[in-house]
């Protein structure tokens, strides 16, 4: 009887540690490239079908098929919040994101609706804001832009 429940425990051990060695949402891995939020093959003229975007994707252009969907998270911090993700152009349309667990932190999901091109942009400070008199002051801000094609 003893040897059944060990073995019982062990396998349940593996199986819940195999699900836990993979991090495919790493911004550090893909060597700093877009890729599709899941891995799934480009839709129609080798764009994607969905586009998951973080802070590090600042400055690309990246392209979704028509119908796919664009998600954001711009990690940021209670001292240095991101502000509301803005949207230019009328290719994507608003969808709920979720929550947004953190503050400082934004996000914005977008469905592609028609062809076009969308300026994605949000900003923050570039450092934290002084918290008692006499300390330096910081008015730099970094700027967040993400090109979006809709084909």
């Amino acid at each position: 009887m003893r040897r059944t429940t060990t073995s019982l425990a062990l396998a349940a051990a593996a199986l819940l540690l195999a699900g836990c060695g993979s991090n495919s949402g790493s911004d550090s891995a893909g060597g700093g490239k877009v890729s599709p939020s899941a891995p799934s093959a480009p839709a129609s003229g080798g764009c994607a079908a969905d586009v998951q975007l973080k802070a590090a994707d600042g400055g690309r252009t990246v392209c979704v098929a028509k119908g796919g969907e664009v998600r954001l998270t711009l990690d940021g911090t209670k001292s240095r919040p991101w502000k509301p993700v803005m949207a230019s152009g009328t290719a994507l349309r608003g969808i709920n994101a979720g929550f947004v667990i953190q503050p400082g932190d934004a996000g914005a999901a977008y469905h592609a609706v028609a062809d076009g091109t969308v300026k994605l942009t949000s900003s923050r400070p570039l450092c934290a804001q002084p918290t008692a008199p006499g300390q330096v002051s910081c008015k730099g801000i970094q700027d967040w832009t993400v090109t979006v094609t809709v084909k």
